[in-house]
Protein backbone atom coordinates (compact mmCIF):
# COMPACT_ATOMS: atom_id res chain seq x y z
CA UNK A 1 0.00 0.00 0.00
CA UNK A 2 1.41 3.40 -0.67
CA UNK A 3 2.46 5.42 2.14
CA UNK A 4 0.19 8.59 1.44
CA UNK A 5 2.78 10.73 3.29
CA UNK A 6 5.23 10.27 -0.16
CA UNK A 7 5.32 12.69 -2.38
CA UNK A 8 4.01 12.38 -5.76
CA UNK A 9 5.71 13.31 -8.83
CA UNK A 10 4.77 14.08 -12.23
CA UNK A 11 6.45 14.04 -14.84
CA UNK A 12 6.63 15.63 -18.41
CA UNK A 13 8.89 15.64 -21.44
CA UNK A 14 8.92 18.06 -24.59
CA UNK A 15 11.00 15.16 -26.25
CA UNK A 16 11.60 17.45 -29.52
CA UNK A 17 12.98 20.01 -27.64
CA UNK A 18 15.19 17.73 -25.33
CA UNK A 19 16.49 16.35 -28.12
CA UNK A 20 17.60 18.76 -30.48
CA UNK A 21 18.56 21.09 -27.55
CA UNK A 22 21.43 18.11 -27.00
CA UNK A 23 22.10 17.53 -30.50
CA UNK A 24 23.06 21.52 -30.97
CA UNK A 25 24.87 21.39 -28.02
CA UNK A 26 26.82 18.38 -29.16
CA UNK A 27 27.39 19.72 -32.64
CA UNK A 28 26.60 23.68 -32.92
CA UNK A 29 23.93 25.41 -33.05
CA UNK A 30 21.36 25.41 -35.58
CA UNK A 31 22.40 21.93 -36.29
CA UNK A 32 20.26 19.78 -36.10
CA UNK A 33 18.13 21.69 -38.86
CA UNK A 34 21.02 22.19 -40.93
CA UNK A 35 21.51 17.78 -40.96
CA UNK A 36 18.08 17.48 -41.59
CA UNK A 37 18.24 15.25 -38.41
CA UNK A 38 14.63 14.40 -37.39
CA UNK A 39 14.46 12.45 -40.24
CA UNK A 40 17.53 10.30 -39.73
CA UNK A 41 17.85 6.91 -37.70
CA UNK A 42 20.71 6.65 -34.67
CA UNK A 43 23.33 4.25 -36.06
CA UNK A 44 26.75 4.33 -37.92
CA UNK A 45 25.45 4.08 -41.62
CA UNK A 46 25.75 7.63 -42.03
CA UNK A 47 27.15 11.07 -40.81
CA UNK A 48 24.04 11.92 -39.05
CA UNK A 49 23.35 8.40 -37.68
CA UNK A 50 26.40 8.88 -35.95
CA UNK A 51 25.78 12.12 -34.85
CA UNK A 52 22.52 11.39 -33.81
CA UNK A 53 24.40 8.89 -31.42
CA UNK A 54 26.52 10.69 -30.20
CA UNK A 55 24.00 13.05 -28.78
CA UNK A 56 21.94 10.64 -27.46
CA UNK A 57 19.90 11.39 -24.77
CA UNK A 58 19.30 9.58 -21.63
CA UNK A 59 16.16 9.44 -20.36
CA UNK A 60 16.47 7.03 -17.86
CA UNK A 61 18.95 9.48 -15.66
CA UNK A 62 15.73 12.22 -16.19
CA UNK A 63 13.48 9.48 -14.60
CA UNK A 64 16.58 8.59 -12.00
CA UNK A 65 16.51 12.32 -10.98
CA UNK A 66 12.72 12.71 -10.68
CA UNK A 67 12.35 10.05 -8.46
CA UNK A 68 14.58 11.45 -5.87
CA UNK A 69 11.48 14.10 -5.27
CA UNK A 70 9.24 11.03 -4.37
CA UNK A 71 7.07 8.73 -5.76
CA UNK A 72 6.88 9.26 -10.07
CA UNK A 73 3.27 8.27 -10.73
CA UNK A 74 2.75 10.24 -14.20
CA UNK A 75 5.55 10.08 -17.16
CA UNK A 76 4.56 11.42 -20.41
CA UNK A 77 6.35 12.34 -23.31
CA UNK A 78 5.32 14.16 -26.17
CA UNK A 79 6.67 13.98 -29.69
CA UNK A 80 6.03 12.69 -33.43
CA UNK A 81 6.94 9.34 -32.71
CA UNK A 82 7.08 8.38 -36.63
CA UNK A 83 10.09 10.23 -37.03
CA UNK A 84 13.05 8.14 -37.06
CA UNK A 85 15.59 9.68 -34.37
CA UNK A 86 12.50 10.12 -32.49
CA UNK A 87 11.31 6.30 -32.82
CA UNK A 88 14.55 5.32 -32.22
CA UNK A 89 13.90 5.84 -28.15
CA UNK A 90 10.53 4.44 -28.37
CA UNK A 91 11.31 1.14 -26.46
CA UNK A 92 13.76 3.22 -23.47
CA UNK A 93 10.62 4.86 -22.73
CA UNK A 94 8.78 2.08 -22.69
CA UNK A 95 10.95 0.17 -20.61
CA UNK A 96 10.67 2.67 -18.43
CA UNK A 97 6.82 3.31 -18.44
CA UNK A 98 6.75 6.15 -20.30
CA UNK A 99 3.64 7.21 -21.92
CA UNK A 100 4.26 8.06 -25.05
CA UNK A 101 1.85 11.25 -26.51
CA UNK A 102 1.91 11.32 -30.46
CA UNK A 103 2.07 14.83 -31.88
CA UNK A 104 1.67 14.98 -35.60
CA UNK A 105 2.96 18.41 -37.16
CA UNK A 106 0.37 20.84 -37.67
CA UNK A 107 1.92 23.78 -39.66
CA UNK A 108 4.54 22.94 -42.73
CA UNK A 109 7.99 24.25 -39.99
CA UNK A 110 7.09 20.97 -38.56
CA UNK A 111 5.76 22.44 -35.32
CA UNK A 112 4.04 20.04 -33.23
CA UNK A 113 2.47 22.08 -30.52
CA UNK A 114 4.07 19.89 -27.77
CA UNK A 115 3.90 23.20 -25.49
CA UNK A 116 0.12 23.67 -25.56
CA UNK A 117 -0.89 19.92 -25.48
CA UNK A 118 1.58 19.57 -22.38
CA UNK A 119 0.62 22.35 -20.67
CA UNK A 120 -3.39 21.24 -21.19
CA UNK A 121 -2.07 18.14 -19.64
CA UNK A 122 -0.48 19.66 -16.60
CA UNK A 123 -3.27 21.30 -15.31
CA UNK A 124 -5.95 19.26 -15.95
CA UNK A 125 -3.56 16.84 -13.83
CA UNK A 126 -3.14 19.35 -11.02
CA UNK A 127 -7.04 19.82 -10.80
CA UNK A 128 -7.95 16.02 -11.07
CA UNK A 129 -4.91 14.83 -8.76
CA UNK A 130 -5.17 16.93 -5.88
CA UNK A 131 -2.55 14.91 -4.69
CA UNK A 132 0.52 15.79 -6.62
CA UNK A 133 3.16 17.35 -4.66
CA UNK A 134 5.71 17.84 -7.46
CA UNK A 135 5.87 18.51 -11.36
CA UNK A 136 8.99 18.11 -13.25
CA UNK A 137 9.07 19.59 -16.80
CA UNK A 138 11.61 18.35 -19.22
CA UNK A 139 12.33 21.43 -21.63
CA UNK A 140 14.21 24.42 -21.85
CA UNK A 141 11.58 26.61 -23.50
CA UNK A 142 10.27 29.84 -22.92
CA UNK A 143 6.92 29.22 -23.35
CA UNK A 144 6.52 26.67 -20.33
CA UNK A 145 7.01 29.95 -18.12
CA UNK A 146 3.29 30.71 -17.20
CA UNK A 147 2.60 26.99 -16.89
CA UNK A 148 5.57 27.19 -14.12
CA UNK A 149 3.77 30.18 -12.77
CA UNK A 150 0.46 28.47 -12.68
CA UNK A 151 1.89 25.51 -11.09
CA UNK A 152 3.33 27.37 -8.12
CA UNK A 153 0.35 29.30 -7.54
CA UNK A 154 -1.47 25.79 -7.17
CA UNK A 155 0.83 25.04 -4.42
CA UNK A 156 3.09 22.39 -6.41
CA UNK A 157 7.19 22.67 -6.40
CA UNK A 158 8.21 22.87 -10.01
CA UNK A 159 11.61 21.48 -11.45
CA UNK A 160 12.74 22.06 -14.29
CA UNK A 161 15.13 20.00 -16.23
CA UNK A 162 17.00 21.57 -19.13
CA UNK A 163 20.27 21.60 -21.67
CA UNK A 164 23.14 23.81 -20.79
CA UNK A 165 23.26 26.98 -23.41
CA UNK A 166 19.60 26.22 -24.88
CA UNK A 167 17.36 26.63 -21.88
CA UNK A 168 15.17 30.44 -21.25
CA UNK A 169 16.83 31.92 -17.79
CA UNK A 170 13.33 33.06 -17.53
CA UNK A 171 12.09 29.89 -17.64
CA UNK A 172 14.92 28.67 -14.70
CA UNK A 173 13.35 31.68 -12.87
CA UNK A 174 9.81 30.49 -12.33
CA UNK A 175 10.75 26.74 -11.38
CA UNK A 176 11.26 26.18 -7.64
CA UNK A 177 14.45 24.59 -8.63
CA UNK A 178 16.09 23.52 -11.78
CA UNK A 179 18.62 20.94 -13.33
CA UNK A 180 21.35 20.93 -15.55
CA UNK A 181 20.62 17.68 -17.86
CA UNK A 182 24.61 17.76 -18.27
CA UNK A 183 25.27 17.42 -14.26
CA UNK A 184 22.29 14.13 -14.33
CA UNK A 185 25.16 12.00 -16.73
CA UNK A 186 27.81 13.47 -14.44
CA UNK A 187 26.09 11.50 -11.22
CA UNK A 188 25.04 8.53 -13.38
CA UNK A 189 28.33 8.28 -14.80
CA UNK A 190 29.88 8.26 -11.58
CA UNK A 191 28.08 5.63 -10.13
CA UNK A 192 29.24 2.97 -12.87
CA UNK A 193 31.55 1.85 -10.74
CA UNK A 194 31.98 -2.14 -9.21
CA UNK A 195 32.58 -3.13 -5.92
CA UNK A 196 34.78 -5.90 -7.45
CA UNK A 197 36.70 -6.30 -10.86
CA UNK A 198 35.68 -8.29 -13.93
CA UNK A 199 37.13 -11.63 -13.72
CA UNK A 200 39.48 -12.27 -16.96
CA UNK A 201 37.77 -14.75 -19.12
CA UNK A 202 39.53 -18.13 -19.46
CA UNK A 203 41.56 -18.60 -22.60
CA UNK A 204 40.13 -21.56 -24.44
CA UNK A 205 41.53 -25.45 -24.94
CA UNK A 206 43.17 -25.91 -27.93
CA UNK A 207 44.25 -29.33 -29.37
CA UNK A 208 45.89 -30.37 -32.46
CA UNK A 209 46.31 -27.21 -34.84
CA UNK A 210 45.81 -24.93 -32.96
CA UNK A 211 41.57 -25.83 -32.75
CA UNK A 212 39.36 -25.64 -30.14
CA UNK A 213 39.51 -28.93 -28.67
CA UNK A 214 36.12 -30.40 -27.23
CA UNK A 215 35.56 -30.29 -23.60
CA UNK A 216 36.20 -33.01 -21.60
CA UNK A 217 32.67 -34.82 -19.75
CA UNK A 218 33.71 -32.78 -16.44
CA UNK A 219 34.37 -29.85 -18.09
CA UNK A 220 31.05 -29.83 -19.74
CA UNK A 221 29.08 -30.08 -16.32
CA UNK A 222 31.21 -27.31 -15.09
CA UNK A 223 29.95 -25.02 -17.23
CA UNK A 224 26.47 -24.13 -16.31
CA UNK A 225 28.01 -23.94 -13.11
CA UNK A 226 30.46 -21.01 -14.14
CA UNK A 227 27.77 -19.31 -15.97
CA UNK A 228 25.21 -19.48 -12.87
CA UNK A 229 28.45 -17.76 -11.07
CA UNK A 230 28.92 -15.10 -13.70
CA UNK A 231 25.16 -14.35 -13.62
CA UNK A 232 25.47 -14.03 -10.07
CA UNK A 233 28.19 -11.59 -10.32
CA UNK A 234 26.30 -9.67 -12.90
CA UNK A 235 23.34 -9.28 -10.38
CA UNK A 236 25.09 -8.14 -7.35
CA UNK A 237 27.38 -5.76 -9.24
CA UNK A 238 23.69 -4.32 -10.54
CA UNK A 239 22.87 -4.03 -6.52
CA UNK A 240 25.70 -2.75 -6.12
CA UNK A 241 25.37 0.30 -8.86
CA UNK A 242 22.00 0.73 -7.35
CA UNK A 243 22.74 1.11 -3.91
CA UNK A 244 25.48 3.82 -4.97
CA UNK A 245 23.10 5.55 -7.21
CA UNK A 246 19.98 5.73 -4.70
CA UNK A 247 22.53 6.96 -2.22
CA UNK A 248 24.43 9.83 -4.17
CA UNK A 249 20.44 10.80 -4.92
CA UNK A 250 19.33 11.32 -1.53
CA UNK A 251 22.69 12.89 -0.64
CA UNK A 252 21.81 15.86 -3.01
CA UNK A 253 18.64 16.64 -1.28
CA UNK A 254 20.74 16.87 2.18
CA UNK A 255 23.68 17.70 1.15
CA UNK A 256 25.03 18.74 4.88
CA UNK A 257 24.89 15.34 6.20
CA UNK A 258 26.43 12.85 4.36
CA UNK A 259 24.79 9.99 6.83
CA UNK A 260 21.59 8.69 5.58
CA UNK A 261 19.13 6.49 7.22
CA UNK A 262 19.06 3.10 5.78
CA UNK A 263 14.61 3.73 5.40
CA UNK A 264 15.70 6.67 3.31
CA UNK A 265 18.43 4.79 0.68
CA UNK A 266 15.85 1.50 0.25
CA UNK A 267 12.59 4.07 -0.31
CA UNK A 268 14.36 5.41 -2.90
CA UNK A 269 16.24 2.22 -4.31
CA UNK A 270 12.79 1.10 -4.79
CA UNK A 271 11.52 4.17 -6.40
CA UNK A 272 14.47 3.58 -9.25
CA UNK A 273 13.80 -0.33 -9.65
CA UNK A 274 10.66 -1.90 -8.08
CA UNK A 275 12.02 -4.91 -8.71
CA UNK A 276 14.78 -4.81 -5.81
CA UNK A 277 14.55 -7.13 -3.25
CA UNK A 278 17.56 -7.68 -1.13
CA UNK A 279 16.30 -11.53 -0.46
CA UNK A 280 16.51 -11.91 -4.16
CA UNK A 281 20.57 -11.06 -4.14
CA UNK A 282 20.82 -13.68 -0.92
CA UNK A 283 20.59 -11.03 2.24
CA UNK A 284 18.48 -11.94 5.22
CA UNK A 285 17.88 -8.32 5.40
CA UNK A 286 18.58 -4.92 3.76
CA UNK A 287 21.56 -4.02 6.50
CA UNK A 288 23.44 -7.07 5.77
CA UNK A 289 23.18 -6.37 2.00
CA UNK A 290 24.35 -2.81 2.83
CA UNK A 291 27.17 -4.21 5.25
CA UNK A 292 28.22 -6.53 2.16
CA UNK A 293 29.81 -3.69 0.10
CA UNK A 294 32.19 -2.34 2.34
CA UNK A 295 34.33 -1.17 -0.56
CA UNK A 296 31.54 1.43 -1.51
CA UNK A 297 29.66 2.55 1.58
CA UNK A 298 30.38 2.51 5.38
CA UNK A 299 27.61 2.21 8.23
CA UNK A 300 27.32 3.63 11.90
CA UNK A 301 25.07 3.44 14.34
CA UNK A 302 23.66 6.32 15.90
CA UNK A 303 24.58 6.97 19.42
CA UNK A 304 21.35 6.55 21.90
CA UNK A 305 18.75 5.09 19.31
CA UNK A 306 21.10 2.55 17.84
CA UNK A 307 19.61 3.29 14.27
CA UNK A 308 21.82 2.56 11.57
CA UNK A 309 22.70 5.01 8.83
CA UNK A 310 25.14 4.76 5.68
CA UNK A 311 27.57 6.85 3.51
CA UNK A 312 29.22 6.90 0.86
CA UNK A 313 33.02 6.25 0.62
CA UNK A 314 34.48 9.70 -0.10
CA UNK A 315 36.29 8.17 -3.13
CA UNK A 316 32.87 7.15 -4.45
Amino acid sequence: MTDPSTPRVAVYVDFDNIVISRYDQVHGRSQWQRDEARSHAPGRGSEVGQRLLDAQVDVGAVLDYASSYGQVVIARAYADWSLPANAAYRQQLVNRAVDLTQLFPVTSGMKNGADIRLSVDVVEDLFRLPDLTHVVVVAGDSDYIALAQRARRLGRQVIGIGVAGSTSRALMAACDEFADYDELLVKQADDEVDDEPEPEPAAPTTGRRGAAAEPEPSEAAEAPAADAAQEERIRQRAGTRLLMRAARLVHDKHPDDAWLSFSEVKSQMIRLDPAFSERSLGYSSFSDFVASRPSVVEVEKTKGSGQARVRLRPNH
